[in-house]
């Protein structure tokens, strides 16, 4: 079993910045990409941000400049800084991992329970 958990969540004014946090415990052998994905109310999942094993990241048009993912693979854990925040970044924000677990040896996604992020005056 692989658990995925995120922290850092929460409510903050236009302008401001937020850093999410996520990590990785149980029967993990490898961790290929991990990634952000958001869901606002209405709207389906999408892609924020992802950062390969070896450290290329792909960002959605809608965040680059703004946000930076990062990872520590000894840690097993993913970063998301958002700066800049806008209304239209509220959403709840899933983590995920593309991981190989034992001892299944079967590579599958991974999700986290989400974390609310809220951009409001």
């Amino acid at each position: 079993q692989v658990q995925l958990v995120e922290s850092g969540g929460g409510l903050v004014q236009p302008g401001g910045s937020l850093r999410l946090s996520c990590a990785a415990s149980g029967s993990i052998l490898t961790i290929y990409a991990m990634g952000w994905y958001r869901q606002a109310p209405g709207k389906q999942r999408e892609l924020v941000a992802v950062v390969t094993g070896i450290g290329r990241t792909n960002y959605a048009d809608s965040v680059k400049d703004r946000f930076t993912i990062s990872r520590d693979n000894a840690k097993n854990t993913v970063l998301l800084e958002m700066n800049s925040l806008k209304p239209e970044d509220t959403a709840v924000y899933y983590c995920n991992a593309d991981v190989l677990a034992a001892p299944t040896m079967r590579r599958n996604d991974y999700w986290g329970q989400g974390t609310q992020v809220t951009v409001s005056s």
